[in-house]
């Protein structure tokens, strides 16, 4: 059965779990860039993720696995295995078998905390270290600002489409029912990618909905930011001030799982709380609109584009950047096959 999109997994820094869902002690299976990992904080707090098979008979780390110091111990035989992937102990051995002594035996992914998520570097090559950091976004957690508001999709696309948005300008008018196609300026410079966009908009009305059909426009200026391929942050400023934190993570090469955090100012009046709690709400049916195309779509390595299109071919040059150029080249040869079949 051939896959629907014949890309590898970009590489990058990736969100995996927020962190106050990762309690010390705590451990946890989970799935991302096509592997079964295991996340788990130590008893110092430290949160690590890593492969999750052991390397001694196959257990999974992360189902019974338990915290013990500064390592992981698993279910099967107790070998522990602290965050960089080194064996640390066998509880019934005398000695660290030599093929494993003094280094790693299972992948470690760094990991940070920033924004209040946990984020995970991924390259396919597990030696190339860290390209860049993860931004840290001011209002996230600041005095004055709310606690997230969250919502989560897991969605047949790649990051590579779903970051497409951004660049094309139409679908705005077509999907999302903008009144009058946006005015835009777009920088895409060496791992960073920035969007603002002014526009005319359907206003949100004074119960917090928006009327797709009416005539009542306002002005709206958007500030979209993306951090390599998964962090991208948008402040929008209306009548009303909102910030989102989106991060995209790959599941697979074939599935991906989005998040969205809203973070809003605590000072604003009760009216402004309502426009702004109605803003929330469309920018989620929005991307809920997206969703269906996304899932049923293909990827047109060579489109037929037209001059109102927005920046699509400068976007997909940018995020070339973010594929392994070995991984890319056989996935280009395979697009190459696939198009003349």
């Amino acid at each position: 059965m051939s896959k629907r999109y014949n890309k590898p997994i970009p590489f990058g820094w990736y969100a995996v779990e927020y962190s106050e869902d990762l309690k010390v002690g705590e451990v946890k299976p989970v799935k991302y860039f096509g592997k079964e990992l295991v996340l788990f904080r130590t008893e110092s707090g430290e949160a690590a993720l890593l492969d999750a098979y052991c390397p001694h008979l196959g257990a999974h780390l992360g189902h019974g696995g338990i915290v013990k110091g500064e390592s992981v111990s698993c279910p099967f035989h107790a070998w522990k295995f602290d965050g960089t992937g080194m064996l640390t102990d066998i509880p019934y051995a005398k000695r660290i078998p030599p093929k494993v002594k003094d280094k790693p035996c299972i992948r470690s992914y760094p990991v940070v905390e920033r924004n209040q998520m946990i984020w995970a570097w991924y390259h396919p090559k597990e030696e190339v270290a860290p390209l860049w950091e993860v931004d840290v976004i001011p209002e996230v957690g600041a005095e004055g600002w709310t606690e997230f508001r969250k919502f989560d999709w897991n969605i047949k696309s790649i990051i590579q489409e779903t970051g497409e948005n951004a660049a094309d300008i139409a679908h705005f008018v077509t999907v999302h029912n903008v009144p009058i196609m946006p005015e835009s300026e777009v920088e895409m410079k060496g791992h960073r990618r920035s969007t603002i966009f002014d526009a005319q908009t359907h206003a949100v009305e004074e119960d917090g909905s928006v009327n797709h059909t009416g005539d009542n426009l306002e002005a709206a200026r958007l500030e979209s930011y993306n951090v390599g391929p998964c962090q991208t942050y948008q402040k929008f400023m209306r009548l009303f001030e909102v910030v989102l934190m989106a991060t995209v993570t790959p599941v697979d090469d074939q599935n991906i799982h989005l998040r969205f955090n809203f973070t809003l100012p605590t000072a604003q009046s009760d009216m402004k709380k309502i426009y702004a709690d109605g803003f929330v709400q469309e920018l989620v049916h929005q991307v809920e609109q997206d969703m269906p195309i996304w899932e049923n779509k293909v990827y047109k390595p060579t489109p037929i584009l037209c001059d109102g299109d927005g920046p699509i071919g400068q976007y997909r040059k940018w995020f070339n950047q973010f594929y392994d150029e070995q991984e890319l080249e056989e996935a280009n040869r395979k697009d190459e096959l696939l198009a003349t079949a």
